[in-house]
């Protein structure tokens, strides 16, 4: 590494945790219902789309009739997803005249940005109209971020009310999260993009002669306005097939820099809201400490991978399927940062990761895609981790567990062990189940502990919702479009469902006052326990995989054995 490669890391951090407290501090006045600078510009949008609706802003439900509206408002979405792409040949905004897209792919597709996912198993220039990519998922990808956020601010108010079992309105979350949170944030870096060199217009298709005298096709379309999105609500859904690699997606060192800023700063901010929220910005605190030291230590490990010289590459860096405009550096903080924060956008190839890398990105989204995570969902499926170290706190000290007064008792164990158990079992069983068909072995690129990492690594990105991929497994077939796209429901609604769960029981119980007896959850002995819990539970679940996999090949290679 370079010392402007230091320089840039140290850069990164250091306006991530700037940023936190800014925005979270915004974000909890937009929660709460007060006042902010914002309400004046998109005040009278709001207004509009209640009475649009037809809801009452104010009616608060419990966590059934939450749960209802959410599962029907994304089961809408869905439909409506899917059928945009089947009848795409006949709709508007289709300057390439692109054909019907199959029914397993659309359906595919649209559960994956139903359920914030994005995983994309076909090339976007390629097979989408512009009408689908601005209507279907550009649309997609406001809704299903916000959905996360309105998810937990249920779990905010469940653990800070009692008595009581109301959650908040599912349609007013939802509004004012676009509203006044990722739309304006959106248009901001959109126009920054724009300005550099992001593509975003409605032109056909350009044909060009190239230096060579060759002809070559180049690809328009409203990018800036998807690209944007596809970052700040952790989406990652890219316009063109190479996603963030493509130069009208990502063009310079500095909108590379802006990315995957923003991939991160929300859900980071949330950390912040959830303090204020509960009225404790030390948990708030406490919770982003086990996030970015997860982060770092995952980033360590992975930077080390790369530029670690060995005699099977000459004693050279690896810069196979890496971004050349940006180097190693910015690359493998990518990649980290990507399949941290359950954003499936990448600037290069995971398949061309080392190793012990690409284990790094497949460890970050196998623990829940819990460090930062997707909006609003990274942080719900931490407090799942906290619900199990309060209560096997407990058990080591002979204390009743508590969670800021709250009692947490069988019902919230169980319905955290559900959540967790839900993606692990897309993750496990679908591997196992692809590794030894045939249909689902005819599509890797590779053999041997390579392959198997492909195909790891694909359900993983399925089940946590994230939608990156090691990019050497063609996924666009019959077989692989249907059980990643049952895993993405899986991982999304078999875990939202259990943590609605867990916040309607929590609102009904009082709140303790705390006492010289009560397990301290802000402090840093609960952050290493927080932390050793979670690397446990993942150690437990995935290390036989992963030791067919990443491990054995990082092995392997030592001498001298490649795939």
């Amino acid at each position: 590494m370079t010392t402007l490669d230091v320089i840039q890391v140290i850069l990164f951090f250091a306006l991530l945790i700037g940023f936190t407290p800014i925005l979270g501090k915004y974000m909890s006045k937009v929660f709460t219902g007060s006042k902010h600078f914002m309400l004046p510009v998109f005040g009278w949008l709001e207004r509009l789309t209640y009475r649009f609706i037809g809801v009452n802003p104010d009616e608060e439900t419990n966590w059934k009739s939450f749960a209802f509206s959410l599962l029907m408002f994304n089961f809408v979405g869905f439909v409506f997803v899917l059928l945009i792409q089947l009848f795409q040949a006949y709709l508007p905004l289709n300057p390439a005249n692109l054909d019907n897209v199959s029914w397993h792919s659309a359906f595919n597709t649209s559960v994956s940005f139903v359920t914030n996912t994005n995983w994309q198993g076909y090339a976007g220039e390629t097979t989408l109209s512009y009408f689908v990519q601005m209507i279907g998922l550009t649309v997609q990808n406001f809704v299903s971020a916000a959905t996360g956020i309105a998810v937990l601010l249920a779990v905010i108010r469940g653990i800070s009310r009692k008595t009581t079992d109301k959650l908040g309105n599912f349609w007013t979350d939802i509004t004012r999260s676009i509203l006044y949170v990722l739309l304006p944030l959106s248009i901001l870096l959109a126009i920054v993009l724009v300005g550099q060199g992001v593509v975003q217009n409605f032109k056909t298709y350009e044909t060009v002669q190239t230096l060579q005298g060759t002809q070559q096709i180049i690809p328009m379309g409203p990018v800036a306005s998807q690209i944007a999105i596809k970052q700040i609500g952790t989406n990652g859904g890219g316009f063109f097939n190479s996603n963030s690699a493509h130069p009208f997606e990502n063009p310079t060192p500095f909108s590379n820099f802006l990315e995957m800023l923003f991939i991160l700063l929300i859900p980071a901010a949330l950390t912040y809201t959830y303090g204020k929220m509960v009225g404790s910005v030390r948990q708030g605190w406490t919770i982003f400490s086990v996030m970015i030291i997860l982060l770092i230590t995952g980033l360590s490990i992975s930077l080390y991978a790369e530029y670690s010289s060995t005699h099977i590459f000459g004693h050279l860096s690896l810069m196979e399927g890496k971004e050349t405009r940006f180097g190693i550096t910015n690359s493998v903080l990518w990649s980290t940062l990507t399949s941290a924060a359950s954003n499936g956008s990448v600037n290069a190839m995971h398949d061309s990761l080392s190793p012990l890398a690409g284990m790094v990105a497949m460890i970050n989204i196998m623990l829940g895609e819990i460090i930062f995570g997707g909006v609003g969902a990274g942080l719900y499926g931490m407090i799942i981790f906290i619900i199990l170290t309060v209560f096997i706190a407990g058990l080591m000290v002979g204390r009743s567990p508590e969670y800021l007064g709250k009692k947490i008792e069988a019902f919230e164990v169980k319905m955290a062990i559900i959540a967790i158990l839900a993606p692990s079992f897309v993750i496990l069983i679908f591997t196992a189940w692809a590794s030894v068909s045939n249909v689902g072995l005819s599509s890797l690129n590779n053999s041997g502990a390579h392959g198997f990492s492909e195909i790891l690594y694909a359900y993983s990105s399925a089940a946590g919702n994230n939608g990156s991929a090691f990019a050497g497994l063609n996924a666009n077939t019959l077989f692989y479009n249907l059980t990643l796209g049952l895993g993405m429901l899986i991982g999304r609604f078999g875990v939202i469902i259990p943590v609605l769960a867990i916040a309607g029981n929590m609102a009904k119980k009082k709140i303790t006052p705390p006492s010289a007896g009560t397990f301290r959850t802000d402090n840093w002995l609960f952050i290493g326990l927080l932390i050793a819990i979670i690397l446990i539970v993942g150690g437990l679940t995935f290390f036989p995989a992963l030791s067919l996999g990443p491990v054995i090949e990082h092995l392997l290679m030592s001498r001298g054995i490649t795939f």
